[in-house]
């Protein structure tokens, strides 16, 4: 007797807590998600069709595949304090170009890291976490990749998701710049941004300040956010309240949405449609701790959310979503 609203209401009620803590956000997500699925085949349609019929979407496209490609902060022991060195292969016509471009780059990234005597082990998210000498020679290093690949930067862009909250502590920033240990206020964290930008080809910078700074948010939007994206995660968690927030203090232009953070899919859906409303970039992620379950790619389609971030093209549980979105767009090819 239930429509995907009023299952996702009753789990929500059943629960009756502000943070799902009684029944647990993967639990209950997991029974939201079960039940889009056996939704979308009783009604023989695509899970992004059923998807896109939820949201009020009708035109379905490809994301920009963000692929990260060297891991730090907390997602490896690489000893870099940045946490996502992320490349985007935005400059071509089709996501299977896309994707090439992606591998190819990763093949000369690991090439030029073996050249120099780094490991080529990888970290949580499929990226390669060597122990680098500076946050700064990371982007270094990816630009030399794109360049021998033979791409240019116009092609093939850079991201960045800095995890600020863990370098942060007592009112400053505390991390490695050009190799020396510095503290750094949210100011000099934005005018540090505002070198890199200038020196690198960077589309977005996500979580750059600490997750409840809200005040440097806002100035780092207004110096930066014409030129790039910039992303709350840990500043808005998938979170209408928060997004809200966001809103009113106009602190990002863009949210990454991540379904285990909100813990019901009607709830994501919402969060997404709330960011578009205000002209905002929703960004459909992944999580640290993956399965190879593929649900975020029919979403980013279904809702034609503009980015999707999933990973780098190395362990399978990331792969598994770039492939699912391979074989949409192969679907959407033959039904044009």
């Amino acid at each position: 007797n239930f429509d995907q609203k009023t299952l996702d209401e009753s789990l929500i009620k059943l629960d009756g807590t502000e943070n799902k803590s009684r029944l647990g956000a993967n639990a209950i997500l997991g029974v939201s998600l079960a039940f889009a699925r056996a939704s979308a085949k009783d009604q023989k349609i695509e899970l992004y069709e059923y998807l896109g019929n939820l949201s009020g979407n009708k035109i379905f496209k490809l994301p920009e595949p963000m692929l990260n490609v060297i891991n730090g902060g907390k997602h490896s022991d690489s000893g870099i304090d940045l946490q996502e060195f992320v490349i985007a292969p935005i400059g071509f016509d089709t996501f299977h170009r896309k994707i090439q471009a992606g591998a190819e780059v990763i093949s000369a990234l690991k090439k030029i890291l073996e050249d120099k005597g780094y490991t080529i082990s990888v970290g949580d998210e499929g990226g390669f976490a060597p122990k680098l000498n500076s946050n700064e020679e990371a982007f270094i290093l990816l630009t030399e990749a794109i360049k021998n690949a033979g791409y240019s930067f116009d092609e093939v862009k850079i991201g960045l998701d800095v995890g600020a909250s863990t370098f942060y502590k007592n009112g400053l920033y505390h991390l490695k710049i050009s190799g020396e240990d510095e503290s750094k206020t949210n100011i000099e964290m934005i005018e540090w941004y505002q070198k890199l930008v200038e020196e690198f080809p960077i589309i977005y910078i996500e979580d750059g300040l600490a997750e409840d700074d809200w005040d440097g948010f806002t100035e780092m939007n207004q110096r930066l956010g014409e030129k790039i994206k910039i992303i709350g995660d840990d500043l808005t968690v998938t979170n209408i309240k928060r997004i809200k927030t966001a809103v009113e203090k106009k602190a990002v232009n863009s949210v990454l949405i991540k379904l285990n953070q909100i813990g019901t899919l009607t709830e994501t859906i919402e969060a997404i449609n709330l960011t578009k409303e205000q002209g905002w970039i929703p960004f459909i992620s992944h999580r640290s701790g993956e399965t190879e379950d593929t649900f975020i790619a029919d979403l980013a389609v279904g809702t034609s959310s503009e980015y999707i971030k999933a990973g780098s093209l190395i362990r399978g549980e990331r792969v598994a979503k770039y492939n699912r979105l391979m074989e949409i767009e192969n679907i959407l090819n033959k039904n044009d």
